[in-house]
């Protein structure tokens, strides 16, 4: 184990002068003292948390206390946790996610219905009792590639530019000062350029048959750009200290550089989904952009009982290890569920709490390998 650290670090610092072991931070933060921010670290892309120390993130998505509510199991839900929220995150998701070697909580909001929305978010309140990290996501627009019932909106509106403001001021001014907040997401496998059978009705939010003309690309990089610098100056009018996670783009999807290119003065980092190969695709992005990449969503996915299917641990291992080890890589969240409902019908706990023992113990162990080996990582700060 002594050795692989001495490799760690050796691959951080062994190409680089001993100056870029220093900060080199440039983020759209306005104030970062105090707040989880950025820097390249030996040629690595971390987080650096509010107490200035290296922070790779391990998350954990998809948290809904409905799936403790179904016929069989809401006793429990009424006798453990006295059909209290907040009691449940206290006695089961905090305890489990530590013990876990989870150092995030993703994003919370769970599958409840096929195609339509996720479950509630938690309320500021409820995610203070973690006291843990956390990200956020804004619903600036409803283009999710799942979500099959929403219209795309008009950028250019001024209902939408008003409907983002008030999103901003609702959100964010409240969390602006909460120290465990990472960052805010925007929509989840926006459908810019591709769609999906049940949202083909709507098509995407830009044609991508456009595309093949120059006029078209100069016309999405335009709506794009008038999306990202919105959304922007709107979190920025009420939260000047956390990070801009932006859209979590779908890997294995269609991705116009035009829309990526539209974020990158506007966002802090790339974020994607990706349940394939996220070790090859985010080592893609990263070399293409030179910005900071965050798997926000993913899995390998094995069958289990009936109904039922099992998050693959030896899969997780592979994969954070390797991103890990990428330059620009700076977490993995992991699609859970944390527990299993009747319609992701996937989760590290079933619907009695019983825990995915055989999967967890791998995904334990790699989390306590990989935040072992983040602690060793050296960190000087330069004055800016």
């Amino acid at each position: 184990m002594k050795k692989l650290v001495f490799i760690i670090i050796l691959y951080f610092i062994s190409t680089v002068q001993i100056n870029e072991l220093f900060s080199q931070n440039t983020t759209t933060q306005l104030n970062t003292k105090g707040f989880f921010t950025l820097d390249k670290i030996g040629g690595k892309w971390l987080l650096i948390s509010p107490d200035e120390k290296p922070f790779f993130s391990i998350g954990l998505n998809h948290f809904d206390p409905a799936s403790l509510r179904y016929a069989e199991n809401i006793h429990i839900w009424e006798e453990k946790y006295n059909s209290s929220t907040i009691e449940w995150l206290v006695k089961s998701v905090k305890p489990n996610l530590e013990k876990w070697g989870f150092n995030t909580m993703g994003w919370e909001q769970e599958v409840t219905v096929r195609q339509w929305q996720h479950s509630r978010p938690f309320t500021n309140d409820e995610l203070k009792v973690l006291n843990m990290p956390y990200c956020r996501m804004l619903p600036f627009i409803e283009s999710h590639q799942w979500e099959k019932h929403t219209i795309n909106y008009d950028f250019f509106s001024e209902e939408w530019v008003e409907w983002v403001d008030y999103v901003a001021r609702s959100y964010c001014a409240e969390v602006k000062d909460d120290p465990n907040l990472i960052g805010y997401f925007f929509s989840d496998c926006p459908t810019w350029v591709h769609n999906r059978p049940h949202n083909e009705w709507r098509g995407p939010i830009f044609d991508p048959k456009k595309l093949e003309t120059q006029e078209g690309k100069n016309e999405l990089f335009k709506m794009a750009k008038q999306y990202y610098k919105t959304i922007h100056d709107a979190i920025r009018k009420y939260d000047p200290n956390h990070l801009i996670l932006g859209d979590r783009y779908e890997a294995n999807a269609l991705i116009a550089m035009e829309v990526v290119e539209a974020a990158l003065p506007y966002v802090d980092v790339l974020s994607f989904q990706d349940f394939k190969n996220p070790k090859l695709n985010l080592d893609k992005w990263h070399k293409k952009t030179g910005k900071p990449v965050l798997l926000a969503d993913g899995s390998g996915i094995i069958k289990g009982d009936g109904i039922y299917k099992r998050s693959d641990g030896n899969w997780y291992k592979d994969q954070i290890e390797e991103l890990f080890k990428n330059p620009g890589c700076i977490g993995f969240h992991l699609c859970g569920a944390y527990q299993r409902n009747k319609s992701r019908a996937r989760g590290l706990l079933d619907e009695f709490e019983n825990p995915d023992t055989e999967n967890i113990r791998i995904i334990q162990k790699t989390n306590e390998k990989l935040d072992m080996l983040t602690s060793k990582i050296l960190y000087f700060k330069k004055d800016r």
